[in-house]
């Protein structure tokens, strides 16, 4: 760690912060992060060779584990091809055609660099679709740092967004509305309100950024009802659950068909990548075949684009999801029995192989008030105890943790007595 604490101050008199992203800093757990040297299958290791296991994944990318053979030879013959050409390839067409063929809503999609582009793309196209300004996001969900996007979780019925970071402006803050998960009347209420107003509601069908929070049953069908009812665009936010929670993202899932997907994360194989789609007429609107522009220099670049085609091969392979089912509910039931063996208030949530453990005393989190209620100290005590015991965790009570493929049994045995000591220690 002392290596670490070392770059740490280094790095923040040249980078703001000391970090490119900033959940990475380590500051909601009261300690400095860990700099890391090289990752392999579940596990990646720290500057001093001490390795751990991860749970974070590079945030969900690393599904089939780190340094994959099958990808890592994928991208060395990829570059002994050059890095990028600024023009169509094979690859971007299989790509597109291995998405198309996964999720359900896409009928075309485009690609870009980063599940931020997707969504702010994807909201472009709604707008210019439906040549209305106004859109709706859910409290507590994060869709990347766009400007429309960044505005404050509303605790009211309705609440038209203020601006949540300096450099948005209030003016097009005003245009985004947050009402609460799983709130089927407040969706109704904004568009009776808000009528021929607004056009689009993203959402992550399955909430991944204030831990792991479940749809209740008939929510999303009941959102897919209200915006046919309104002549409102569904916009599924699948960065995170697109090929996680199933192969077809949690639409396949739950059967429900938005207008427009957005995804990233695990369609790059761990390099920066983007994508959004939807029906054929309004993708149709997209330039240079439609009005609505949108462009992107590294967009479908050779290497993202190998290095997701060989993950999603390999995640179609028979039995993939029912193995990642099978082990996450191993760790899930596990933890939830050391907690209550422990005396620990806690709250499990898990879709597939995303994870959360929520310290708090709320039964049920099912909305950003209940996921608001946890206690971020324990949380933090339990987090330095796991990483003193060898288990890196996402740095953050709000966010989800990830499994792989490349997590064995023995990995799972091994977090559970780490978690029983380090539940036992707060």
């Amino acid at each position: 760690m002392k290596d670490s604490e070392a770059l740490f101050a280094k790095a923040r008199n040249i980078i703001p912060g000391g970090v490119n992203s900033p959940v990475r800093a380590f500051q909601s757990v009261e300690c400095s992060p860990l700099f890391i040297d090289k990752a392999k299958g579940a596990k990646i290791y720290d500057l001093t060779g001490r390795g751990y296991i991860d749970y974070v994944g590079s945030w969900g990318p690393m599904i089939i584990g780190h340094a994959h053979p099958v990808i890592i030879d994928a991208l060395s013959k990829a570059l002994s091809k050059g890095t990028s050409y600024g023009a169509p390839t094979n690859l971007e067409i299989e790509m597109a055609e291995l998405i198309i063929e996964a999720v359900p809503s896409i009928e075309m999609v485009r690609m870009v660099n980063s599940g931020t582009e997707a969504t702010m793309s994807a909201i472009r196209v709604a707008r210019g679709y439906t040549g209305r300004d106004m859109i709706i996001k859910l409290d507590g969900c994060y869709h990347g740092h766009g400007d429309s996007l960044l505005v404050k979780a509303g605790s009211g019925v309705e609440t038209l967004g203020l601006p949540n970071s300096p450099g948005v402006p209030s003016t097009l803050a005003e245009l985004t509305i947050s009402l609460p998960f799983n709130n089927l009347e407040a969706i109704e209420n904004a568009f009776v309100n808000y009528s021929g107003n607004i056009a689009c509601i993203i959402l992550e069908p399955i909430v991944g950024n204030m831990g792991v929070l479940l749809p209740e049953p008939g929510y999303l069908e009941g959102l897919r009802t209200l915006c046919d009812k309104y002549n409102v665009l569904l916009v599924f936010d699948e960065v995170m659950t697109g090929f996680r929670v199933s192969y077809g993202g949690a639409q396949e899932k739950y059967g429900v068909i938005p207008d427009l997907t957005t995804l990233g994360k695990i369609i790059g194989g761990g390099l920066p990548v983007g994508a959004y789609g939807g029906k054929r007429e309004i993708m149709e609107m997209v330039a240079p075949e439609g009005p609505i522009y949108q462009a992107g220099t590294l967009s479908g670049n050779p290497l993202a684009m190998v290095a997701g085609i060989e993950t999603l091969k390999i995640l179609k392979e028979p039995g993939t999801y029912e193995n990642l089912e099978s082990i996450s509910a191993i760790l899930n039931d596990g933890l939830e029995t050391l907690a209550a063996n422990a005396g620990i208030n806690s709250t499990l949530n898990r879709a597939g192989a995303m994870f959360a453990m929520f310290f708090s005393t709320q039964k049920r989190i099912t909305d950003y008030i209940d996921a608001k209620t946890s206690d971020t100290q324990k949380f933090g005590q339990y987090f330095r105890s796991m990483l003193e015991n060898g288990i890196y965790l996402a740095p953050s009570q709000f966010e989800a943790g990830f499994i792989s493929t490349a997590h064995t049994k023995e990995d799972i045995e091994l977090t559970l007595v780490a978690a029983e000591k380090s539940l036992a220690s707060i």
